[in-house]
């Protein structure tokens, strides 16, 4: 663990054979957590490429300028992504990403698509900077609930038609890749920047912060194996995030590996959590 204005604790676990392609990087004062976008072939480059790649833009981009606005810097590390590797959009991998910066008395949180920011502050609220666009988007598409009424019968994850539902599901899902009313993601257009959430809080209010991939926040919003985001942080700052997301994918491979209780896209997903805790909250249980 590096030495930051946070203390920072991460956990990362890939979903299967192949390595992971979620990325957590660090700053001094902030934490970007990504999760490349997989494919449903081994086209090259892959998701894990493209987080890899930006992640060093933007980790690049918030050393140079530590108060730029969120937006920017991913603004221009999508740029340079895009200018230096000659990506096209519609054809390119892409990221989720989810930015926490510390500002002194300011901790700034930027979210793109499916990667939330959870911030728990000292009154005992809990703030969720969450982006349903794309869960939006394909809830309720005929081959979502087909292939979710699939798995729960027992058909499985290898089963021919659960690829081709998928697929049909991911050309749904490019027809609208960043343009309005659709989703918004990382990925050959850096006008998709602009689209992601950003909230901000007095670095006073703040106790603690989970910041993770979908991998980790279906635990709380699909499994109920944490029941509410207080359990996840409970268990992060106790046990430690490692301990958190393995956990989780116990769960999908030994305890639901066809599906048929949690239906979902594949066996298990890549894992990244990140807990962060304020230097003046670093202390205790």
């Amino acid at each position: 663990m590096i030495h930051t204005s946070f203390s920072v604790t991460t956990g990362e676990l890939p979903g299967g054979d192949r390595p992971s392609e979620d990325r957590i990087f660090q700053t001094p004062g902030a934490v970007v957590v990504l999760d490349g976008v997989s494919t449903l072939s081994d086209d090259e480059p892959r998701g894990g490429w493209y987080a890899e790649t930006l992640g060093g833009h933007l980790i690049a981009g918030l050393a140079d300028d530590p108060g730029a606005d969120l937006r920017h810097v991913l603004e221009r590390a999508i740029s340079a992504v895009v200018s230096r590797h000659g990506l096209i959009p519609g054809s390119s991998p892409a990221a989720t990403v989810a930015m926490v910066r510390d500002r002194g008395e300011q901790v700034d949180a930027l979210v793109l698509a499916d990667s939330p920011v959870i911030v728990f502050t000292v009154d005992g609220s809990i703030d969720a900077v969450r982006d349903n666009r794309l869960a939006e988007l394909v809830a309720g598409r005929p081959e979502y609930e087909e292939y979710r009424s699939r798995l729960r019968a027992g058909r499985g994850f290898t089963a021919p038609e659960h690829r081709a539902l998928l697929q049909k599901l991911r050309d749904h899902q490019l027809r609208h890749l960043n343009v309005p009313g659709g989703y918004w993601v990382a990925e050959a257009d850096p006008e998709a920047a602009h689209h992601a959430l950003m909230c901000s809080w007095r670095t006073a209010d703040i106790t603690e912060i989970l910041v993770m991939t979908d991998g980790v926040s279906a635990a709380v919003e699909d499994y109920g194996l944490f029941p509410t985001w207080n359990h996840l942080a409970h268990a992060s700052r106790t046990d430690g995030p490692d301990k958190a997301v393995r956990a989780i994918h116990a769960l999908e491979t030994l305890e639901d590996p066809a599906g048929r209780r949690y239906p979902r896209y594949k066996v298990a997903d890549d894992k990244a959590l990140a807990h962060l805790r304020p230097a003046g909250h670093a202390t205790g249980p």
